[in-house]
């Protein structure tokens, strides 16, 4: 016997068409509210615990995330250091493009001033590093093992829902080879939770600053 197709064969189930379109916009709009609350500057995480007397030492900025405006373009390399006093410096150095494509390295220097998260820090520049910067940025470390990697986030300017107008971003590495494949995993979590993730271009090391 020949089976033969009806009509109601072919009807949708108007019912379960609902309740799935229901529980996906239900879902898009949870996915929604946490991606807003984690692009929310406040709520990005911060590391915990962090110590800067382990964290002192030198960097090479392997990867970053540009601000508007001139900023360092390679061979970035960076030096914490603990002052007798407590307090950490900086001090930075890398490849800039100047005055009608000058290339010339600049030297930076800064001092971080102590918040109440001691992951979190003011970083006030001086001398010729005003004219590279904005002269007093938030300097986050959001992660670091100390010996292999680190994650610096920096927001210049908010916008009214509290995300981040312009921002940017180092991640670092104790190796002028890069990081270490084990890194990579939580490095790519860790620009996710900045909402970075995308925006991040490498940083070439040339010796053109050595």
């Amino acid at each position: 016997m020949r089976y033969q197709h009806t009509g109601a064969d072919l009807e949708p189930d108007t019912g379960t068409v609902d309740s799935n379109m229901l529980r996906f916009f239900m879902a898009f709009c949870v996915l929604a509210t946490g991606w807003a609350q984690e692009c929310v500057v406040d709520q990005i995480p911060v590391k915990e615990g962090f110590d800067k007397y382990r964290f002192q030492g030198t960097w090479y900025a392997v990867a970053k995330k540009d601000p508007v405006g001139l900023f360092l373009l390679d061979n970035v390399v960076a030096s914490y250091k603990v002052e007798d006093d407590g307090k950490m410096t900086a001090t930075a150095v890398g490849r800039v493009i100047i005055l009608n494509n000058w290339e010339t390295c600049a030297n930076m220097f800064g001092s971080l001033e102590d918040t109440s998260d001691p992951a979190k820090f003011k970083l006030r520049y001086w001398g010729a590093a005003a004219y590279l910067q904005s002269g007093y940025d938030d300097h986050w470390i959001i992660d670091t093992d100390y010996d292999n990697y680190a994650i610096h986030y920096s927001c210049r300017a908010l916008d009214a829902d509290g995300t981040c107008l312009d921002g940017y971003s180092f991640i670092f590495s104790r190796h002028p080879t890069g990081l270490r494949p084990e890194d990579q995993k939580i490095v790519t979590q860790k620009k996710q939770e900045m909402c970075f993730l995308g925006k991040y271009r490498r940083v070439a090391h040339n010796g053109f600053c050595a």
